[in-house]
């Protein structure tokens, strides 16, 4: 990691930048590691499938409820040291579930697991806002991109492992590796706080606040506004995980590894829409990218679920991960430039509370009607994601106010900088 081994070369902001985007990747990374092993686990406490779906309510339960903490606590003490010692705590937590023989056991360590995947998700994001704020160019999806990086890789070299290695080995190598990158990366954000946004002295960027801003009514509006539309992509997302595969399958007759590929190509295309979605939003604009996005998400996943054929269902899956690629770090991210870390907060738990809501009320739906017409609510959430983002158009996209103000900045609107040639290269913050 170059970038961050030559403190006095480097420019500030592009040494922030790479040591954030290493805390997207091992937190994708990380995640997928003990993803991979469930069935494992599963066995080796000897838990039925019941018990292991109470006892993976855990990590929702643990992820929520610090989530709802962490704004605050991101205020008090800043977001930079929030991200370091969560990701410490994440590391740790990780090894615990091999060390489980019960369900019960399992279930308690998954809330500690949680409660630092919550943690680390919004203390991150909200040092991602004020850094996007600072460099004045739209580069959230390329944190996002680095999560979803990590997440293939994660996922990957836990396949491959998987049958040489005990899920206690591999888990135990992942807390290594995860503390080691901690430390390699951890020094640069604890050595630089946030950075001043447009229009706030240094000194109100890098002092913690006492307590939490007070938002207008308005402003409390806007934030849940784009909290629903981050619950609207993560629904797509956590739908897909879970029901792809089987729909590719039982529906469509798809070979076993035909429909495993199926969630991993959704995930590639998402990848590689986050990568090029600095451009996009350079060219588009905030407005124009949600819009598009949800409206082409919801064209793709009408064709993944209602296609006659595997090959045209997999384009589908594949259009409808471009689709989602960034709605949900540009939702994220105007939450956060409207409320700061308590935006951030409020938006990643509505958009994880989307990722635990999407695979059961597909297996519901299924249950009522049929799966294809399950997945079809992917597509009709995607078309309102866009729908909201359009009625949002005016919400400010600068950074946040300073806190205890109550108030978002005044900004031109987004609709009058999607008509300014040149509004991407000097108000595309988020």
């Amino acid at each position: 990691m170059p970038l961050l081994n030559k403190p006095d070369t480097a420019h500030p902001l592009t040494r922030l930048r790479a040591a954030l985007t290493v805390f997207f990747a091992l937190d994708g990374f990380l995640f997928a590691g003990w993803v991979v092993r469930i069935p494992a686990i599963k066995q080796q406490t000897g838990a039925s499938a019941s018990d292991l779906g109470l006892a993976l309510l855990g990590v929702s339960a643990g992820a929520v409820v610090t989530m709802t903490l962490t704004g605050r606590l991101c205020r008090r003490f800043g977001s930079h040291p929030l991200t370091v010692a969560a990701a410490v705590l994440l590391c740790l937590s990780i090894a615990l579930p091999a060390q489980t023989h019960s369900s019960l056991t399992l279930g308690l360590v998954l809330l500690v697991f949680g409660a630092a995947y919550g943690g680390i998700n919004v203390a991150m994001n909200s040092a991602a806002v004020d850094l996007v704020a600072a460099l004045r160019r739209p580069v959230m999806p390329s944190f996002h991109a680095a999560f979803s990086l990590g997440g293939m890789i994660g996922a990957g070299l836990g396949g491959l492992v998987a049958a040489g290695l005990s899920p206690a080995a591999h888990l135990f190598a992942l807390t290594g590796i995860g503390l080691l990158v901690t430390a390699a990366a951890g020094p640069v954000l604890l050595r630089h706080p946030s950075p001043a946004a447009p229009g706030r002295s240094a000194s109100t960027a890098d002092a913690p606040a006492a307590g939490p801003a007070r938002l207008s009514g308005r402003t409390r509006r806007l934030v849940a506004l784009f909290g629903v539309i981050a619950l609207c992509t993560a629904y797509g997302e956590g739908a897909l995980a879970d029901w792809g595969a089987l729909h590719l399958e039982q529906d469509l007759g798809a070979h076993a590894g035909v429909a495993a590929a199926g969630y991993s190509l959704f995930a590639l295309a998402m990848t590689a829409g986050r990568l090029s979605g600095t451009t996009l939003l350079e060219r588009l604009g905030q407005t124009r990218t949600l819009v598009a996005g949800g409206a082409t998400a919801a064209v793709g996943m009408l064709l993944g679920a209602l296609a006659p054929t595997v090959w045209l269902a997999l384009l589908g899956f594949a259009v409808t991960g471009l689709g989602l690629a960034n709605i949900f770090p540009v939702a994220v991210a105007r939450a956060g430039a409207l409320a700061g870390p308590s935006g951030v907060a409020a938006a990643s738990t509505l958009g994880y509370g989307g990722m635990l809501l999407g695979p059961p009320a597909i297996g519901f739906l299924a249950d009522w009607f049929s799966l294809p017409v399950a997945l079809t609510t992917v597509a009709m959430l995607a078309a309102a994601a866009a729908l909201i983002g359009y009625a949002a158009r005016k919400a400010p996209a600068g950074p946040a106010a300073p806190a205890g103000t109550g108030q978002a900045p005044i900004q031109q609107s987004q609709a009058e900088r999607d008509r300014s040639g040149q509004a991407h290269r000097r108000e595309h913050a988020h």
